[in-house]
């Protein structure tokens, strides 16, 4: 089983931004034919997330490459109070929370009243171009992204990107 050397800002954040450019696959955890398989969470690897996340974000390629078509499974952790304004997706996606929870509200504006409260366990199906907003409160959060690629993340107010912010 080898492991393939790749370079995590620059792979996610061309990722996010719907690029192949400079991605290549994570092969942790995958076989020589092709088969991805984890013993458990914790051996699941994660970097810092791309600039277009929150800080503090941490992300994993589990399987797959969303930047080109077809399947693509990865793994976010986001800590406590932690908001991904609202954004669109290129193609459809599935979230499913694995820990901790977080709130999760449809529309073009942030309305935290609006928000539904997921748990471990939560699931949230969005088609395409479907706009949502994401937030922590206390308890940090750890979900699983599926989806088909080309996936891309565009934040429908762009001042709301976080690598469009001044440090």
């Amino acid at each position: 089983m080898g492991r393939c050397a790749w370079t995590m800002a620059a792979g996610v954040a061309a990722l996010l931004c719907g690029s192949s450019q400079g991605m290549a696959q994570d092969n942790h955890g995958q076989d020589s034919q092709g088969m991805v398989s984890f013993p458990d969470g914790a051996s699941v690897v994660y970097q810092p997330g791309p600039p277009n996340l929150p800080k503090g974000t941490q992300i994993s390629m589990v399987s797959g490459d969303p930047a080109k078509p077809g399947p693509f499974v990865l793994r976010i952790k986001a800590p406590a109070n932690t908001v991904i304004a609202p954004h669109t997706h290129s193609e459809a996606e599935t979230l499913t929370i694995l820990a901790g929870s977080i709130y999760h509200q449809h529309g073009t504006t942030l309305d935290k009243a609006a928000g539904q409260h997921l748990k471990a366990g939560g699931f949230v199906f969005l088609p395409k171009d479907m706009p949502h907003a994401l937030w922590t409160t206390a308890e940090p959060v750890e979900l699983q992204v599926n989806g088909s690629g080309p996936f891309g993340l565009n934040y429908i107010n762009p001042a709301d990107d976080p690598s469009r912010q001044s440090n």
